[in-house]
């Protein structure tokens, strides 16, 4: 009893440092860690070293390095320059033996400089005409005449395509809320209120709609889709409080280039049921994910369920910030936790090797078969042999039991070149939607939140495939009022858009 009792006491102080760890402690995954057998690991990994060195000789490749060059970096060449040209008086343009001085060469330095942002206003003249002739009667055969008005993406507004671009990018690219964008309208002498921009951000993210099924359509058509979803606040939501989680899903994939497709959508619930069957039915690839139970979905579908290593290494991670917590400056001991973190980081070697060597394909798969199947196979048993000893609800345990139940999704990258150790690819997609929502907080309707789906779609496929946000937007709301058919509106995603005409296009803004 005093022995289960002990037990459980342990657990319930770790799970309360590992909550101030989260509220208080740093952020960061990175730590240095203690190897139980050999204290000095980190600093003269003898096998690790080996390893490569035994490589290295049989393939007798030699890979070269080229180092940085230190200073700061160029300004971009498409910004314009503005000379200015320094010279010395005239009178000290002649030498000390009196003849002239004769002009050798010059020295140019650069500097940025910035100037506000500039609003204009675009005023459309409409010419009239009519019949003189008619004039003063009442012949109906003579109207008058007038020019059509102009095409706008949002009709009877004061929004043009730039100004449209700009507040989507700030807010769903810069993290920049409306309020706050509209306090700078105002102090440039524009009133345009929250209320305004906000109608104007649901309108064109409605109008994006038929993208986003062209986006589907390409997400499908790639070998791996790596999935993620985070909380997010949307009031005014039909029978729920406004106090409710609601959920932002994000997938990233594509075939070319990798995950060059970064597809949001809002959901009321987390439950992955409805948006999994909607999204993935009949897909055939391959879906990474962390452990999260709504994926268990998959397994009714025709999908590769994929795991996530650094999920799994995280909570061997927390405890051993959890434990460095506990001994408050004592020397540090080498721990079940620290020897796990290592083991993972020693198939992180691995693939930073294979990135290096920028291996692919078979070549990919037999590489990971030597070098990579191996650590798996010694990690695992050293998890079985461990995992009776240590109590599964504490900490340690917990991480044990995860790693030991994703495991067969966890080694499903050796043998898939598309594949790699985690699911990082759609965690840094959902990361400018996390950092904007500590601005945002909240989403005013579900039509604001689905909105901000599709735009947050847009902003960071663009990015995905190197495209500026700006520059792309624009160019897609310039045209978007003219696009009827799906090829029209095909031709206008970042994958299939001619990006000549993007830069033909930046010129005429100026």
């Amino acid at each position: 009893m005093l022995e289960s009792k002990d037990i459980e006491i342990d657990r319930l102080v770790m799970e309360l440092r590992l909550l101030r760890q989260k509220l208080y402690g740093p952020k960061s995954e990175r730590m240095t860690l203690v190897d139980p057998e050999v204290q000095t690991y980190l600093f003269n990994e003898a096998e690790a070293t080996a390893q490569k060195e035994e490589a290295a000789a049989e393939e007798k490749q030699t890979i070269t390095y080229e180092r940085k060059k230190g200073g700061r970096r160029s300004l971009p060449e498409d910004l314009p320059r503005i000379e200015e040209v320094h010279d010395i008086p005239e009178e000290e343009k002649v030498c000390g033996c009196g003849s002239r001085l004769s002009r050798i060469g010059e020295e140019v330095t650069e500097e940025l400089d910035i100037i506000p942002r500039q609003c204009r206003v675009l005023r459309h003249i409409r010419l009239k005409y009519a019949c003189r002739q008619c004039e003063g009667t009442e012949s109906d055969k003579c109207a008058v005449q007038i020019a059509p008005p102009p095409v706008q993406l949002l009709p009877k507004t004061i929004a043009t395509a730039g100004l449209i671009a700009s507040v989507v990018v700030e807010k769903f690219a810069d993290g920049l809320p409306l309020y706050r964008q509209a306090a700078r309208f105002s102090r440039e002498g524009i009133e345009i209120s929250r209320g305004t921009l906000s109608n104007w951000v649901v309108r064109v993210g409605e109008l994006c709609s038929p993208l986003l099924e062209i986006f589907r359509e390409d997400l499908l058509r790639g070998p791996l889709i790596n999935a993620d979803e985070t909380p997010v606040q949307v009031l005014n939501e039909p029978g729920r409080a406004n106090t409710t989680k609601s959920y932002m899903w994000v997938f990233r994939g594509g075939s070319s280039p990798p995950g060059s497709i970064v597809l949001f959508d809002y959901r009321p619930t987390r439950s992955g049921e409805e948006i999994l069957e909607e999204y993935l039915r009949g897909y055939t690839g391959t879906v990474q994910t962390d452990g999260y139970i709504g994926y268990e979905k998959l397994t009714e579908l025709s999908v590769t369920h994929a795991g996530c290593w650094a999920h799994a290494r995280r909570k061997f991670v927390e405890v051993v910030q959890v434990v460095d917590k506990a001994r408050k400056g004592k020397e540090r001991k080498g721990s079940s936790a620290d020897e796990a973190v290592l083991k993972i980081r020693r198939l992180y070697e691995v693939e930073q090797e294979e990135k290096t060597r920028e291996l692919t394909g078979a070549i990919l798969v037999q590489f990971r078969r030597e070098r990579a199947l191996p650590l798996l196979e010694e990690f695992h048993d050293w998890l079985k042999a461990r995992v009776g000893s240590t109590p599964p609800t504490g900490l340690l345990g917990k991480a044990m039991n995860y790693t030991l139940k994703q495991w067969p999704r966890l080694i499903l990258y050796v043998d898939n070149p598309h594949l790699g150790l985690d699911n990082n690819a759609a965690e840094n997609a959902i990361r400018p939607f996390a950092v904007g929502r500590k601005n945002w907080l909240f989403a005013g309707s579900p039509a604001g939140a689905q909105a901000s789906a599709n735009l947050y779609s847009l902003v960071e496929t663009a990015k995905a495939n190197g495209l500026e946000p700006y520059r792309y937007l624009r160019f897609l709301f310039e045209r978007l009022p003219y696009a009827k058919t799906p090829e029209d509106y095909r031709k206008l995603t970042p994958l299939h858009l001619d990006r000549n005409e993007i830069n033909a296009a930046h010129t005429t803004w100026g």
